[in-house]
């Protein structure tokens, strides 16, 4: 059974007269509906919502003639009332629903014989239309198609293409603070020591890719608990990031730098208002979370904070390390995304479905970028579909590009790596999108990412015959 969204365009009997939108949702097995309103026919609104026309007895002679009537769902079946409906003369029938839409599933057999559209509404936009319009309203349908190109993705790629340049540079900036502290003989150990608890082995490369799998498993088949420990954690990392982040902003700054002292421990007061508003932004976002108009907008900003301060705190000591965990996250992303349907019992990806919430569960996971669709359609108007991307697409390959801007620092290469690394990953964006659009499904956005980002790094280090140095990292000299 095919469910669609449809617009119902409203219009007042004032001067000049008021029009709004509402969401209807129809069936296009059962009658086509003008993709505009240049073939749109206008018909007067007769509210029955106090009738539910399971009896033609039950509609008041004359009313429905030539009209669009509303009444309300109830206990017969939507041919019934449509068989009513059209016998009595009306020319489009609405059906006020007070709980959430769903699809209208009735036999397409059945419904051969029905001439007028039938069309699910919300309860609350019949209300909303006369408190807005009167009581005097002439209604139609339509059905727009969807955009080919969604503006949302231009949005997501800016995102993501600053988040991987901006912790890249960062992260090279930490590199060269690294190397002028080698200067000093005593904070040699120190640093090594620092370096030991934020940098990747192969060893904890195949370790981290393990739970990731594990993690995944686990969060498909108890999602209903899980995804509330991962919000939690979200919370607390994302207002730590932040507070990374802004720190680091804030020590650039010249001005405020007054200290409050307690417990032997000097602290400047910006930075205790710094750590309150950190944690206060992620409580907001933890208590406002289900408000898809603006929530998205601060879990976006708490997102970008905590794919920064991930690739600038995690270090890949070479190329080598790169590549296996680039690799092994590609065969992973790929795994559950394509291969999973095969073994699902309903043939749904672990991935989407683990993305999207699996058995309708209302709670989202908090690690994706989300940026609401920006076109005017259907389906924004009915509800506020998102594009996303996972924090993985942006970290991981952003380990890689910080890795490239590290090695910059080290051997003097003027960004080549990290500008290069840079500009292969926007283009790996692009590829994705496009065969999002091509294929209209989600895609695993690191099969073209990695193959972008790793082939681009080893064609710049083998032209500059670097090869052996860029694969080894920093214990090649060593």
């Amino acid at each position: 059974v095919a469910a669609d969204e449809g617009i119902l365009h409203a219009s007042g009997g004032g001067v000049p007269p008021v029009t709004k939108d509402y969401c209807i949702i129809y069936n296009s097995n059962w009658i086509s509906l003008p993709k505009s309103l240049d073939n749109a026919t206008f018909r007067a609104l007769e509210n029955l919502t106090s009738t539910v026309l399971c009896n033609s007895s039950e509609a008041p002679s004359g009313l429905m003639k030539d009209k669009a009537v509303v009444v309300m769902r109830g206990n017969c079946t939507f041919l019934e009332k449509a068989r009513i409906a059209q016998s009595l003369g009306a020319k489009m029938l609405l059906i006020a629903s007070k709980p959430r839409l769903s699809p209208i599933s009735d036999n397409k057999t059945d419904f051969e014989d029905m001439t007028i559209p039938v069309a699910l509404i919300r309860y609350n936009d019949i209300v909303d239309m006369q408190l807005t319009l009167g009581n005097e309203v002439n209604v139609t349908l339509y059905s727009p198609p969807l955009p080919e190109f969604d503006c949302s993705m231009v949005v997501i790629f800016l995102i993501a293409v600053f988040t991987v340049a901006l912790g890249g540079y960062w992260s090279g900036v930490a590199e060269l603070e690294n190397l002028k502290a080698i200067a000093s003989p005593g904070e040699r150990e120190t640093r090594r020591k620092k370096e030991e608890n934020v940098t990747f082995t192969p060893v904890t490369v195949v370790l981290f890719v393990v739970i990731c799998c594990v993690m995944l498993v686990l969060l498909y088949f108890f999602y209903k608990w899980l995804v509330y420990v991962i919000i939690a954690v979200f919370c607390l990392a994302s207002a730590m990031s932040l507070y990374n982040c802004l720190a680091a902003l804030i020590g650039e700054i010249p001005f405020g730098q007054c200290r409050i002292a307690c417990c032997n421990k000097s602290t400047e007061v910006r930075l205790i208002f710094l750590a309150v508003f950190c944690i206060a932004a992620a409580v907001i976002w933890a208590v406002f979370r289900n408000e898809d108009r603006w929530a998205w907008i601060l879990q976006d900003i708490l997102g970008v904070a905590f794919c920064l301060n991930f690739i600038k705190t995690l270090k890949m000591p070479n190329f080598k390390s790169c590549v296996i965990l680039l690799g092994l996250l590609l065969l992973y992303d790929v795994f559950f995304v394509f291969i999973t349907p095969f073994i699902t019992k309903n043939g749904a990806s672990i991935m989407v479905e683990v993305a999207a919430g699996p058995f309708g569960n209302s709670e989202k996971l908090p690690v994706v970028i989300r940026v609401p669709r920006l076109d005017y359609s259907a389906s924004t108007l009915c509800d506020l579909p998102f594009s996303l991307l996972g924090f993985g697409d942006i970290i991981v390959p952003g380990l890689l590009v910080a890795y490239c801007r590290r090695f910059d620092v080290q051997t003097s290469s003027s960004s080549v790596y990290y500008i290069s690394c840079t500009i292969a990953y926007a283009i790996g964006m692009v590829l994705t999108f496009i065969v999002l659009a091509l294929m209209k499904m989600g895609q695993p956005a690191l099969l073209y990412l990695v193959p972008c980002t790793l082939i681009t790094s080893s064609l710049i280090a083998w032209k500059r015959k670097e090869m052996k140095k860029f694969w080894k990292g920093s214990n090649y000299q060593v």
